[in-house]
């Protein structure tokens, strides 16, 4: 066995009871686990805080002192031990709830100790809980080490006694056991061109630095292989799509095509439009399935190069799905699709969770026998009844709200896999496409059609709400509509129908009917009921709407100019992009209002600064990824690949260019990692990429 497949129940220092704490709290397993448990900061131990100026915050500090007197004071639940330390300048307490009896045999009375923990005030008093003590003749020794490693930990770890200074404890036995023999995992061009130090160096440094510069090598070297695997992984995996997986070969572009693009296409497609249809176009000639992801931002015209994807996949003889999360926006593709398609020989169904039983039977009928050509639904898509003549192009739209096992089933309904064509009105920063989608091909339509005008943004506290009705009765008069949205948060759906329902209270108080009429759509609604609301704002019959998120994606009603977002500082950036995308869908100024209340947090007033500053969807897409971090933004089911032990996306995006970069040129150069100074990365390859089957082909 690999010694570092070892379990951490064997380290000395660790034993049983402590591995199980590990192996709960962070997931430690093995040698391997406790090594690439890297420290999340460093602190320079090298530094005093004298006792009369200290931080007035939760801040860590180091100071140094005699410990002169000990007491032990009852509370509710047992007792506190407390001993005070003094310096020049003052004096401090320090407290332990635990080990009380132990810390009193450790610690001498009028020894001189260095102190380090993080400061508890209490009023203007101060104490440390729980600190760490070196006597000041043990820490002089080791005076050169001045940066000391803060490893990621729980409540529950320190308080069963594995604290920082048992965690350094046990990666120095580790690295004692390992004795640095770790094999090079990186070919010796690659280290020698980029100047990384080596593997053991790298080990040593991230855990025991002596300087900066020690650190600052150590970290560049970690965090290159990390990010080198990965595009790895992800390159490996489109060049064996390509080799192994055959796709149809769409030969024509035909007259159901040809006809569509003369006579029933609604406007000139832009340049990028016609771009992106191109790269398809080749994708589909090949043999290959294609696999692309197209980006393209709130309103630039996606569905219809779907629609147009879909039409030489009809031209050549087979069916195309398109797959949509929620039944509104698969209700939304379908009557647009179909308006498009008014007149054509095309036939085109949906099919939703609510598609009742009588009108499935003849729709399944028409799948399998081929007289149906495109269906247009929800997951109900992938329910194994359903079953298709010669499923050939499958389009997914904002397809991180599918897992891969769904996306999966979608694979087995044919012989050959369908093209998959994926779409996202979700702009995602370069540095997670790469990371997330880096074995698909991107095309991004970043070209908005022409007539469109840029929403007027505004952010609006609570107090000016007057005004801003003022303002929608104004736009009414002119004969235009609204949105108003409200947020829908699961945890706390009962005071958001509340919140939901005040809205509508006071909406209709300054709305009043019959002059004005007000639709309302929720999560508590059933479906028809909601789609009699939607179908009323749609015919102009109500000019206000009031919603949670449903309407966030896909609904379309140009007449709508005004989107008000409540409570907007509890909305994600994404989510406020892809609201105010709802509204300047046709040629009249729109207009979106941010309402936020007046207690806000940092990072609330940058998400809705953002907002009024700028349109582009793929810079929002970039402070959304510095504010929330890449898991939260493709939400926990994409975020696997993104648990990185290292590297960070927004902070270390040369690193992942370089490394992209580095990836491509090996594979290039050997495909199969045959040649002798590729061994090392072979066997890591082989290591990271065992137990994956099917899932190695599906992004």
């Amino acid at each position: 066995m690999n010694r570092m497949d070892t379990a951490l129940d064997y380290l000395k220092g660790i034993g049983p009871n402590r591995a199980q704490l590990l192996r709960e709290e962070l997931g430690l397993q093995t040698y391997h686990d406790l090594l690439h448990l890297f420290p999340n900061r460093y602190v320079d131990r090298s530094q005093f805080h004298p006792l009369n100026a200290l931080p007035k915050n939760s801040a860590e500090i180091q100071i140094k002192g005699r410990v002169t007197q000990f007491k032990s004071i009852a509370q509710k639940r047992g007792s506190r031990l407390v001993a005070t330390l003094e310096d020049s300048n003052g004096q401090i307490e320090l407290v332990w709830f635990r080990g009380q009896k132990w810390i009193q045999e450790q610690i001498r009375v009028n020894k001189e100790y260095v102190v380090f923990g993080r400061l508890n005030w209490y009023g203007n008093k101060a104490n440390i809980p729980h600190p760490e003590l070196t006597l000041v003749e043990n820490f002089e020794q080791n005076a050169h080490l001045g940066l000391h490693p803060i490893y990621p930990s729980t409540e529950k770890l320190t308080q069963r006694g594995i604290s920082q200074k048992v965690i350094k404890q046990a990666q120095q036995q580790l690295y004692n056991t390992l004795s640095g023999g770790f094999s090079e995992t990186l070919p010796p061009n690659l280290i020698q061109s980029i100047g990384l130090t080596d593997k053991n160096t790298a080990y040593r440094a991230i855990h025991f630095p002596e300087n900066h510069q020690q650190l600052s090598a150590a970290q560049l070297r970690l965090k290159f292989e990390e990010l080198f695997y990965i595009q790895l992984q992800l390159l490996k995996k489109k060049q064996l799509r390509q080799q192994q997986i055959k796709g149809y070969v769409f030969e024509k572009v035909g007259t159901i095509f040809n006809t569509f693009f003369k006579h029933s296409l609604p406007f000139a497609l832009t340049n990028a439009q016609k771009k992106v249809l191109k790269e398809i176009r080749q994708d589909l000639g090949t043999g290959i399935q294609m696999n692309r992801l197209l980006q393209g931002d709130v309103g630039s015209g996606k569905t219809i190069i779907a629609l147009m994807s879909m039409l030489i996949g009809v031209d050549n003889g087979f069916q195309v799905c398109l797959m949509a999360p929620t039944e509104i926006l698969a209700q939304q593709h379908f009557h647009s699709l179909s308006e498009l398609l008014e007149g054509s020989e095309v036939r085109i169904a949906l099919l939703t969770g609510s598609t009742k039983k009588a009108d499935r039977t003849p729709l399944h009928d028409a799948l399998q026998t081929g007289e149906l050509h495109i269906l247009v639904g929800t997951h109900a898509v992938l329910e194994d009844k359903v079953q298709f003549a010669n499923l050939g192009l499958a389009i997914i739209d904002e397809q991180h709200r599918f897992g891969v096992a769904q996306r999966a089933k979608l694979w087995k309904k044919n012989k050959l896999p369908p093209h998959v064509l994926v779409m996202t009105a979700t702009p995602i920063p370069r540095t997670l496409a790469m990371s997330l989608y880096g074995d698909l091909d991107v095309s991004i339509i970043d070209e908005l059609p022409p007539g469109r005008k840029p929403v007027k943004t505004v952010w609006r506290k609570d107090s000016n709400r007057l005004k801003v009705f003022q303002f929608i009765k104004e736009e009414i008069k002119k004969g235009r509509q609204v949105y108003v949205v409200y947020p829908l948060i699961e945890e706390s759906e009962t005071l958001d129908y509340k919140d939901l329902m005040d809205g509508y209270e006071s909406l209709q108080r300054s709305f009043p009917a019959p002059e004005y009429q007000i639709s309302i759509v929720h999560g508590r609604m059933k479906p028809d009921a909601k789609e009699y609301e939607m179908q009323r704002f749609q015919k102009k019959q109500t000019q206000i709407l009031i919603a949670t998120t449903v309407i966030e994606v896909g609904v379309n009603i140009p007449n709508a100019s005004v989107m008000i977002i409540e409570s907007a500082e509890r909305f994600g950036l994404s989510q406020l992009h892809q609201l105010r995308g709802r509204v300047g869908r046709g040629n009249t100024q729109s207009f979106c209002i941010l309402m936020s209340g007046y207690k806000l947090s940092e990072e609330s007033r940058t998400r809705l600064d953002t907002m009024v500053r700028t349109h582009d969807g793929f810079e929002i897409a970039e402070v959304d990824l510095r504010l929330r971090g890449p898991g939260d933004l493709m939400g926990t089911q994409q975020s696997g690949i993104l648990q990185l032990n290292i590297a960070n996306l927004v902070k270390d995006q040369d690193v992942l260019i370089l490394s992209r970069n580095w990836a491509e040129a090996l594979l290039e150069k050997d495909p199969h990692l045959q040649l002798p100074e590729h061994q090392g990365v072979k066997a890591s390859f082989e290591a990271l990429t065992q137990n994956k089957a099917l899932w190695k082909y599906i992004s």
